[in-house]
């Protein structure tokens, strides 16, 4: 049970009590009214949008929320691990810019500091995912509209990249690979997406998804593909991929610039961050197939209180994948947006027993700001 602690004392104390000027009561009377409150008085009120939870260890309380720093810029650094699983062969690929002006030097135009990230999911080889891994983001910064319209300019470069397979005499056409980027420039947090990784934000602990899994049997992404000409089969894109979307795989798609139910257009988030945004994960479906979002920030949190170390953090999470049986390579990259460890959190020693775990929390804290 919560306590949004809304009322004043003096309403607090109104209720069930006498006004005064009053007999007082009998006891017999208090005691009735102990027993059996009016039904129509509101005991305990909730309130979800003058208050945020506060989370720590299993316990929850309710706080006045805080206003953002408004000289936030973040700091980053970052870690990741990579494993071939139980698969015959790696077919994964990443990159992890900490430093963008100084991986880029006198080319650099864009809003300082700035990063980049991604992780590549190949399939039928590695010869899109390493194309996509070394190009991208040279894509990104040639775009005409970059950097005054970023959204434009990685969603070009998605398909810039694509057709450039379609283009290659070195390159395996029937290759393919899901793409999943991270571009920070200052505090705006760019996400694009094409396939089945996904980018997760830790923030003050709870899980925020900023993309969403391209997989064939999701419900915009079947009702895409069949418009198109396409079908799922068994969760099977024309019964063949089991993603929706993918930059390559040639074989399956028709000529270049014609729509196709394989899609390599990219899904763009683009989030503004704050002080409380802590870390970010990106991961294959490796990790995301055995492991929630919120178990993911949980964990990496965790760790990160234990020795502050992005690197060890993602070695963790690749580590209880494979404890969990995971059926496909891993890789995971975990960036850090301070160079602090995230902060314990306070809170007040509740009276009330709870019996709901922090992840059930997070979930219950999810669901009440977004009115589900």
């Amino acid at each position: 049970m919560l306590d949004g602690n809304n009322g004043s004392k003096d309403n607090g104390s109104s209720i069930g009590g006498v006004a005064n000027g009053d007999p007082e009561p009998s006891e017999s009377t208090n005691n009735a009214k102990v027993r059996k409150p009016p039904r129509h008085l509101s005991v305990i009120r909730h309130s979800v949008s003058s208050a945020r939870l506060a989370l720590d260890l299993g316990t929850l309380a309710l706080i006045s929320p805080q206003e953002p720093k408004t000289g936030f810029l973040p700091i980053f650094r970052s870690g990741s691990c990579s494993e071939i699983g139980p698969k015959p062969s790696m077919e994964d690929q990443h990159i992890r810019i900490d430093n963008l002006v100084n991986h880029l030097g006198a080319s650099a135009n864009f809003p300082s500091p700035g990063a980049f990230y991604g992780v590549f999911d190949g399939h039928g080889g590695t010869d899109a995912a390493c194309f996509v891994r070394n190009n991208i983001l040279k894509y990104i910064i040639e775009d005409k509209h970059f950097p005054d319209n970023v959204d434009k300019a990685v969603k070009g470069a998605f398909i810039q990249a694509d057709h450039a397979i379609a283009d290659s005499h070195s390159l395996d056409r029937s290759s393919g690979t899901t793409a999943l980027t991270a571009l920070i420039l200052a505090r705006s947090l760019h996400i694009a997406n094409a396939g089945d990784c996904r980018a997760v934000l830790g923030r003050r602990g709870r899980a925020i998804e900023l993309s969403r899994d391209h997989k064939p049997n999701c419900n915009t992404e079947r009702l895409r593909i069949e418009k198109l000409g396409g079908s799922v089969f068994d969760g099977y894109l024309n019964g063949q991929l089991s993603v929706a979307r993918a930059l390559g795989d040639w074989h399956m798609k028709g000529t270049k610039g014609s729509a196709c139910p394989l899609s390599a257009e990219p899904e763009l988030q683009e989030t503004i961050l704050t002080e409380e945004d802590e870390f970010l994960i990106l991961g294959c479906d490796g990790l995301w197939d055995v492991m929630s979002s919120q178990c993911a920030v949980t964990i990496t949190r965790k760790e990160l209180m234990l020795h502050n170390d992005p690197e060890k953090c993602s070695r963790e999470l690749v580590r209880e994948a494979l404890k969990r049986n995971t059926c496909d390579n891993l890789t995971v990259l975990v960036i850090c947006f301070s160079p602090d460890p995230p902060p314990r959190i306070e809170v007040p020693k509740s009276r009330v027993r709870r019996s709901i775990s922090l992840e059930g929390l997070h979930v219950l804290k999810g669901a009440l700001e977004t009115n589900i």
